[in-house]
């Protein structure tokens, strides 16, 4: 990661990797690991159209949770 650590130019959060991948100006891109660790199943969908339509958006989603 040294090399994220010291990158002047960075998107950070979903929203702006979302919108740097969309720009094509993404390079890289970090995802945290623990997120996986946390004993909560993960599911991988193939869009974020689809998964916002999911979550009943009208706009692309990266990220939904369910909710205990």
């Amino acid at each position: 990661m040294e090399d994220l650590k010291n990158s002047v130019s960075k998107a950070v959060g979903t929203k702006a990797v979302m919108r740097a991948l969309k720009a094509g100006s993404a390079q890289r891109v970090y995802v945290a690991r623990d997120i996986e660790d946390a004993g909560v199943p993960i599911r991988r969908v193939d869009e974020t159209k689809a998964l916002g339509a999911a979550c009943g958006l009208d706009i692309p989603c990266a990220a939904a949770a369910i909710l205990k």
